[in-house]
C-alpha cells in the first residue's frame, strides 16, 4: 500500500469524484512514454565511454606530480615540509569531498556531478601549473581532488545503476581503466615534459585535455537525473523485465532508503579494509622505488619496478571483479591477495635486490585489493541510493585511515636508519586487512543491518 502511495501521480479533480475511472485510465498520466530500444542502445554505450573516459582521469593528478615533485619544488621555491604536505593531500581531499557525493547525486544526478568532477580536474590540471605560487598550486590541485574525490565515489553507484546484471564485468572495466591511468602518467609524464621543451608546467597541463575530454559523454546525460535502470528498487521490474529505464526528471530522493550507515557491521569492515588496502598502496608507490635503491638497485631499474607493480593492476582489476561476483563469499579473494602482500614485503627484507622482480610482481598483485574493494561496494548494497551511502562512507573513512601511513613509514625510516622496521609496519597492517576484509566479503547488505 505504501508503495503504491508513492509511485501514484496525482489525479485530476473529475477523476477523483468520478467513481468509473479505473487505475487503465490513468495509467498513462502515471508513467511517461518509454524510451525506444535504439535511445537505450545509445545512453548506454555513452555510460561505458563516460566510465572508461573518467576512470583514466582518476589518478594522472597524482601520478604526473609525483614524476615531476622536484621541479615543482624548485619552479615554486617549495620547503620540503610542504611538499610532504602536498603528497598527502590526495587521501585527506578524497575523504573530506567524498561525503559530499551523495547528497550531490540526489539533488542533481550522479551523470551530472561527474560530469562536472570531470570539469573540476580538467580547470584544476590546466590551471596549477601557471597559478604563480605555492599556495595557488595547492588551491587548484585541490579542485582538481575535488573532482576526483566524488567520482571515486559515484563511479560505484553508476555501475550499480546501470548495469546491475553485469556489476564486476563493469567494476573490472573501469578498475582496469584506472590502473592504465594510474601507470601511463607515471610513465609518460617525464617523456611528455621533454618532448614540449623541458618546461615541467606543460608537462603537468598536458593531462587536462583527457579530462576535459572526459566531460563530453557525460553532457547528454546531464538532465537524466534518474538514468538508469532501478533494477535495485525493491518491487520494481529490472530493465531486463520492463524494458525501459526510468524516465528523465525521476527523483532519486523516491530510492533512498533510510540507512543508518554507521549502524552495519559490514560498512565498517569495508571502509576499514578500504583504508588498510589504500595505505598498501601508498606506502608501496610512494617508497618501494626507494627501498630497492637503498638496496644497491639503480635508479632506472627502481623505476620500472615500481612501473611493473602498478601495471599488473591492469588485467587483474578486469579478472579479479569478474571472479568477486560469481563467488558468495569475496573472504577467500582477499586472503590470496594478503599472502601476495605478505610474500612480497618479506621478499623485501630478506632479499630486496636478489628477488626484486618477483618482489614488484607479488606487491602488484596484492594491491588489487582496490578493485576488489570497489566491487564488495556494489555488491554490499541493493539499492543505488545504498550503494552511494556505501561508497562515500568506505571511500571518506578509508581514506582517512589511509594519511597517517606513508608518514609514519618515512619517520620509522629516519629514526630506525633502515627498511626493517617499516616492513615489520606493513607485514602488520596486512593482518586485519585480511581480518576485515573477510568480514566485508560475507553475502549480506548494508540494508539488512542499517535500514530505520
Amino acid at each position: 500500500m505504501a508503495r503504491e502511495e508513492t509511485t501514484r501521480t496525482p489525479t485530476s479533480p473529475t477523476e477523483r469524484h468520478d467513481p468509473a475511472a479505473t487505475a487503465a485510465d490513468r495509467a498513462p498520466a502515471a508513467a511517461p512514454a518509454p524510451r525506444t530500444p535504439a535511445t537505450r542502445a545509445w545512453a548506454t554505450r555513452l555510460v561505458v565511454i563516460g566510465i572508461v573516459l573518467s576512470a583514466l582521469n582518476l589518478r594522472p593528478a597524482i601520478t604526473s606530480l609525483g614524476a615531476l615533485l622536484e621541479e615543482v619544488r624548485d619552479g615554486l621555491g617549495m620547503s620540503g615540509s610542504v611538499a610532504g604536505v602536498l603528497t598527502s593531500v590526495p587521501p585527506l581531499c578524497f575523504a573530506v569531498f567524498g561525503v559530499m557525493a551523495p547528497r550531490l547525486a540526489r539533488r542533481f544526478g550522479p551523470a551530472a556531478v561527474v560530469c562536472a568532477g570531470m570539469a573540476a580536474i580538467g580547470a584544476g590540471l590546466l590551471v596549477r601549473p601557471y597559478a604563480g605560487g605555492t599556495a595557488g598550486f595547492l588551491a587548484a590541485s585541490a579542485l582538481a581532488l575535488m573532482g576526483i574525490a566524488v567520482s571515486n565515489v559515484l563511479m560505484p553507484v553508476i555501475v550499480k545503476r546501470w548495469f546491475p546484471d553485469r556489476v564486476g564485468s563493469m567494476t573490472g572495466l573501469y578498475s582496469m581503466a584506472l590502473a592504465l591511468g594510474t601507470s601511463t602518467a607515471a610513465a609518460a609524464t617525464v617523456p611528455l615534459t621533454n618532448a614540449l621543451g623541458g618546461d615541467w608546467q606543460p608537462g603537468l597541463a598536458v593531462w587536462a585535455v583527457i579530462a576535459l575530454a572526459a566531460v563530453l559523454p557525460w553532457l547528454p546525460l546531464v538532465r537524466d537525473r534518474g538514468a538508469a535502470p532501478a533494477a535495485q528498487d525493491a518491487g520494481r521490474q529490472t530493465p531486463q523485465e520492463s524494458g525501459q529505464t526510468p524516465a528523465a526528471g525521476t527523483s532519486a530522493r523516491e530510492e533512498a532508503p533510510a540507512l543508518r550507515i554507521t549502524h552495519s557491521r559490514t560498512a565498517w569492515a569495508l571502509a576499514v579494509f578500504f583504508g588498510l588496502q589504500a595505505t598498501a598502496a601508498y606506502i608501496t608507490m610512494g617508497w618501494m622505488a626507494q627501498i630497492f635503491r637503498d638496496a644497491g638497485v639503480s635508479a632506472g631499474t627502481a623505476g620500472l619496478l615500481l612501473a611493473v607493480t602498478m601495471v599488473m593492476g591492469v588485467p587483474l582489476a578486469f579478472v579479479i571483479p569478474r571472479l568477486a561476483t560469481r563467488l558468495p563469499h569475496q573472504g577467500p579473494i582477499v586472503l590470496a591477495l594478503g599472502v601476495c602482500g605478505l610474500a612480497g614485503y618479506a621478499g623485501l627484507y630478506l632479499a630486496p635486490a636478489g628477488g626484486a622482480w618477483a618482489w614488484a610482481v607479488l606487491l602488484g598483485v596484492s594491491n588489487c585489493a582496490f578493485p576488489l574493494a570497489l566491487t564488495m561496494v556494489g555488491m554490499r548494497a541493493r539499492s543505488g541510493a545504498g550503494v552511494a551511502q556505501l561508497s562515500a562512507f568506505a571511500q571518506s573513512t578509508g581514506y582517512l585511515i589511509s594519511i597517517p601511513g606513508p608518514l609514519l613509514v618515512g619517520v620509522l625510516n629516519q629514526s630506525s636508519g633502515g627498511w626493517g622496521v617499516p616492513i615489520a609496519l606493513m607485514c602488520g597492517l596486512m593482518i586485519p586487512q585480511m581480518v576485515v576484509g573477510w568480514v566485508a566479503g560475507r553475502d549480506r547488505t548494508v540494508e539488512d543491518e542499517a535500514t530505520r
